[in-house]
């Protein structure tokens, strides 16, 4: 598996300084999130390219480009045409950058509150998507997220099996998946089968209030519940079945990290990537 660090990580900082500092972490990429400061839809094209000789120099791969554009399935239809256009910037950027895989978002509500509607809106713009990105041999993800129709491996599925191109497939994310209190192990790695196309790591812990730095609320089927940001094994989420399904499938994809708990970017990135490794080498 080949291991990348979120440059949302690093956003009190330029994406060349992100991009340096994930080198000295001794990553082998960087997932850029695709907003100011780092690289918004309309960058220029010299912003791009100045971002492509950077990665080169430093011997960098962008495997994806983390999109914000989406909301489709609870979105205006103004809205939806705005974000396809903003897709295609990604894309096109996606193609200067060498970079074959783009996030974007369905929408919600969370997939316990959603109807027909809402899965149908969003597998159309989706659709008309996928078609763009399938000329350009470009993957689409789509993450699974708390808050969203997509927040279990079962609306995942469901979304997926609207879609009519098999270039979109889901982001594994085990701490999104602990915040929704759906399984992240074993079993979400078999049902998810060759539609997960990339991995997101970071952990999350549930607390009784909200109010420290790190902390924030999210709707789930239990209600509304308080959570914090965590450093890997210091929340709620156990990598080690998520790992061993990786292993046992044979997954050989990237795996980004992207901790956002209530520390300094790169002591806490790099506090990840030590357990990372860890769990890597203890399955050998």
């Amino acid at each position: 598996m080949k291991l990348a660090a979120f440059s949302g990580v690093f956003i009190e900082h330029s994406i060349q300084e992100a991009m340096h500092l994930t080198k000295k972490l001794g990553m082998d990429g960087i997932e850029i999130a695709a907003r100011e400061p780092h690289l918004p839809p309309g960058a220029s094209l010299p912003r791009v390219k100045e971002i492509k000789a950077l990665s080169r120099s430093l011997e960098l791969d962008i495997p994806v480009i983390a999109g914000y554009v989406g909301g489709f399935s609870d979105a205006s239809d103004s809205e939806c045409r705005n974000g396809f256009e903003d897709f295609k910037r990604l894309l096109d950027i996606a193609g200067h950058l060498d970079c074959g895989m783009i996030r974007v978002f369905p929408g919600g509500p969370n997939a316990f509150r959603a109807s027909d509607y809402h899965y149908a809106k969003a597998a159309h713009w989706l659709n008309l998507i996928a078609a763009e990105a399938k000329k350009q041999q470009a993957k689409i993800l789509m993450e699974i997220h708390n808050d969203s129709l997509v927040e279990t491996v079962e609306g995942s599925l469901r979304l997926l099996g609207m879609i009519e191109y098999d270039n979109v497939g889901m982001i594994h994310d085990a701490g999104n998946m602990y915040i929704t209190d759906t399984d992240y192990g074993r079993d979400s790695v078999m049902q998810l089968g060759d539609r997960l196309f990339h991995v997101h790591i970071k952990d999350e812990l549930r607390i009784a209030e909200v109010g420290a730095p790190g902390t924030f609320t999210s709707l789930t089927r239990h209600g509304r519940e308080h959570f914090v940001q965590s450093r890997l094994g210091e929340g709620g989420a156990d990598h080690r079945p998520l790992f061993d399904a990786l292993r046992e499938v044979g997954y050989s994809g990237w795996m980004t990290l992207e901790c956002h708990a209530p520390f300094p970017a790169y002591e806490r990135l790099e506090h990840d990537l030590n357990v990372v490794r860890g769990l890597l080498a203890s399955g050998v």
